[in-house]
């Protein structure tokens, strides 16, 4: 029996608190699974639906983009992937009745949480000028609609393409050649707004803006680093590779504001024992403070620097450039100066240093408590800096591992969707399809909500995703997109942007990872790049959830077809019905992809990417080689009487996606409106457990934004420091507030007040 969706909004802001958890998974894990997939699903659609996840006959997990092993298990997937598969696989449908019971204001009201529930969108829809809710839209209709909003633009420039990460590769790759044809570099994605700080340093630093390990590497390294990363909700797959690291001999150093149950111990699901007993993770747990790593970093680097024979140097003389620069600036570290940035002791960064000393390969792995600082990219530099002194950079075991979130934002970027695309990239491209792309860069995600401000950008095209919940500065990101002449949404299911519009808006249902794709080519698949750079296929097995549903590269297709009309020579039909046909062109166009049809045919688990850090130690950057960095210290200072605010996901949450109310590893039950607060902390403001405070954020030129309504939950955070869910908290974020390099939001650093306020009426 399927349970229907929600039908009124639950209460968010009243949950029930009980002290956090110190582990994750195990038997609460899998009753939660089954119990969420059996309300989306049925019982007979969830065994159908999860046994083909992550298998090399299957489907990719819609969730997070780990890799998978060669061997795999029968039940390859974690809690938060199967409940990611549950909504997309559900049989609950948004069909056209249910928008003309909704008008879009009503919508508006809702949230995030209570839209998603409601299901699987089943036909394209319209929300005309002047109209007050969405109507059935025929194809073609919707598709006319686009190619007169776009071809009245004054400029190619006026037209935004957002991506999401879960867009597959050969998607990806027709969406940016459309855009480039059509003559804009404007391909904001969610990279921008996550790991974009890591590709910037990495690229600087090692020549290759991305991971340089395997999975096979993970388990072989000695040291795991995992820094500012909370993989127990965001990665559990990763857990297994920790454990399996550790009984070889791996030791683990977590680098945290928050203590998270993952990391400290993991019940293995899909083993007796792991159920039962468990794994101890972290061997030292480094509990820093918000925005403190370079500082921890740059210290370690002098430790290392003045221990004898403690550097590789034949590595840094063969490989590297810039040492001497960098040993200057690592040696004026200042252990006072450290200490305040990381809230450690000496003996604590005592105990690290023996650990890399002792390490012979050693892994860092970081997220986006990393990536989202003002100073998010010199941090990952001297992250960079510590494993290039060590040699530990093309040698088995070592190397650097950002962990991606969505499952194919790493194989999206691949593909060209790209803001500054590599001259090299559109002359590939350009040869191939005989177009002339644009040269000049096009905007990213922040300069896209700018543009749309500012009346630059007058029509929105989004390719998934939730742009306006993913995105900072609330009012300020929905204003600009209700300025825009036309928004349009490629969807499976209601999320917050679509009740956020343009003069006229379209929502265009799309198949699902787990949907089967038939075209009159046959049945199709499609390919996806994990976040170690494997590439491999991806076959849905369930009937679609409505006979109106177009895949993605269908859409893209049908949109260039209507847009560029005879004047394009692109083969758009023949790539509508028959995917393996962009594959060739990917081959000819994208370095690494060669043969890559045959390729997936002889590899049913994938092929690796060449990746020359990792593959030959050779760094294609501007010198040659690996390049040593030296940047001024950098962390957060936070006046008096403030505290220094992260966004965070909870538990029952992907992204902007909110699969249920509850965190189970902190101890937050029914509710998403808290703030967790160090006991002294709210001590020493005369908080109460149980209060109820405004979040009020303060930025240098004077700037605040305002979050009310969150009861206080005291939390065993680092001191000074504070958390609370995203999206209720992007509100704090003003626009402006970025990385330098990136421009990424600098969500994870937010100086903030806590002023009381009432307690919400029952």
């Amino acid at each position: 029996m399927v349970s229907k969706p929600p039908a009124g909004d639950p209460v968010q802001d009243a949950p029930q608190v009980t002290p956090p958890q110190h582990a994750a998974a195990g038997l609460p894990a899998v009753g939660h699974t089954l119990r969420i997939a059996r309300e989306q699903m049925g019982s007979v659609r969830t065994a159908r639906t999860l046994l083909k996840v992550n298998q090399k006959d299957g489907f990719d997990c819609p969730g997070c983009a780990w890799p998978e092993g060669d061997r795999r298990h029968v039940a390859e997937f974690c809690e938060n992937g199967a409940k990611a598969v549950a909504e997309e696989a559900t049989l609950r449908r948004v069909t056209p009745a249910f928008f003309a019971a909704h008008p879009v204001a009503e919508l508006a009201e809702r949230s995030g949480y209570w839209l998603g529930q409601q299901g699987r969108i089943t036909e394209p829809v319209l929300l005309p000028e002047g109209g007050d809710r969405y109507e059935p839209v025929t194809w073609e209709r919707a598709f006319a609609i686009i190619a007169e909003e776009l071809t009245a633009l004054s400029s190619p420039d006026e037209a935004l393409f957002y991506t999401s990460g879960r867009t597959s590769n050969e998607a990806a790759f027709l969406f940016q050649l459309f855009a480039r044809e059509f003559g804009t570099n404007n391909l904001p994605d969610c990279s921008n707004m996550c790991h974009e700080s890591s590709g910037s340093a990495l690229t600087e630093t090692i020549g290759v803006g991305k991971g340089s390990v395997s999975l096979e590497d993970l388990h072989r390294a000695d040291l795991i680093i995992v820094a500012g990363q909370n993989p127990g909700t965001n990665h559990p797959r990763m857990l297994s590779a920790l454990e399996r690291a550790k009984a070889a001999g791996a030791r683990i150093i977590s680098v945290n504001p928050l203590p998270e149950a993952g990391l400290e111990r993991f019940k293995n699901p899909q083993t007796a024992k792991g159920m039962l007993r468990g794994a101890a993770l972290t061997d030292l747990f480094l509990q820093i403070r918000i925005g403190g790593d370079q500082a921890l970093f740059r210290l370690l680097n002098k430790l290392v620097l003045e221990t004898p024979g403690a550097v590789d140097e034949e590595f840094v003389r063969e490989h590297t450039h810039g040492f001497e620069e960098f040993a200057a600036a690592a040696g004026e570290a200042d252990w006072a100066e450290t200490l305040a940035a990381t809230g450690l002791s000496r003996e604590e960064i005592g105990r690290a240093l023996e650990m890399v000393l002792a390490s012979e390969r050693t892994i860092v792995c970081w997220a986006m408590g990393l990536t989202q600082h003002k100073h998010s990219v010199p941090t990952i530099r001297e992250v960079v800096n510590l494993l290039l002194l060590r040699g530990n950079i093309g040698r088995p075991g070592a190397g650097v591992c950002p962990v991606r979130g969505h499952s194919n934002v790493q194989g999206d970027r691949t593909m060209g969707i790209f803001e500054r695309p590599a001259p090299a990239f559109l002359d590939a491209l350009d040869k191939e399809f005989g177009i002339v792309s644009p040269r000049h860069h096009g905007f990213d995600v922040v300069r896209s909500i700018q543009a749309l401000r500012d009346g630059e950008a007058k029509v929105f095209f989004a390719m998934g995703g939730n742009f306006v919940g993913a995105t900072p500065d609330t009012e300020v990101t929905e204003a600009a997109m209700r300025r825009a002449r036309l928004t349009v949404h490629v969807s499976t299911k209601l999320n917050r942007s679509h009740a956020v519009t343009g003069r006229r808006a379209l929502i265009l249902p799309t198949l699902g990872r787990t949907d089967k794709d038939v075209q009159r080519g046959g049945r199709q698949f499609v390919t996806v790049e994990d976040s170690m750079g494997l590439v491999h296929a991806s076959r849905g097995n369930l009937p679609p959830a409505g006979p109106h549903l177009l895949s993605e590269p269908a859409i893209v297709a049908r949109m260039a077809r209507a847009v560029l009309g005879a004047d394009s020579a692109t083969p758009w039909e023949e790539f509508e019905a028959d995917y393996a046909a962009v594959r060739d062109r990917i081959a000819r166009v994208v370095p690494g992809f060669e043969d890559f049809n045959a390729r997936l045919a002889a590899s049913p688990g994938g092929f690796a990417l060449p990746h020359a850090p990792r593959d030959e130690r050779r760094f294609p950057t501007k010198t040659g080689k690996a390049n040593f960095t030296a940047a001024p210290v950098e962390y957060p200072r936070v006046p008096e009487g403030r505290l220094l605010l992260q966004t965070l996901r909870s538990h029952d949450q992907y992204n902007t996606t909110i699969y249920g109310l509850d965190d189970r590893y902190r101890g937050i039950r029914g509710g998403r409106r808290v703030v967790l607060v160090h006991p002294e902390d709210a001590e020493a403001r005369g908080l109460a457990d149980g209060a109820y405070v405004d979040l009020v954020s303060e930025w240098t030129d004077g700037t605040e934004r305002r979050a009310p309504g969150f009861r206080v939950v005291r939390y065993p955070t680092a001191r000074g420091c504070a958390a609370a869910y995203y999206p209720e908290t992007n509100v704090l974020v003003p626009l402006e507030s970025t990385a330098d390099v990136s421009n990424t939001p600098a969500s994870k650093s937010v100086v903030v007040r806590l002023e009381e306020s009432p307690a919400p009426s029952a």
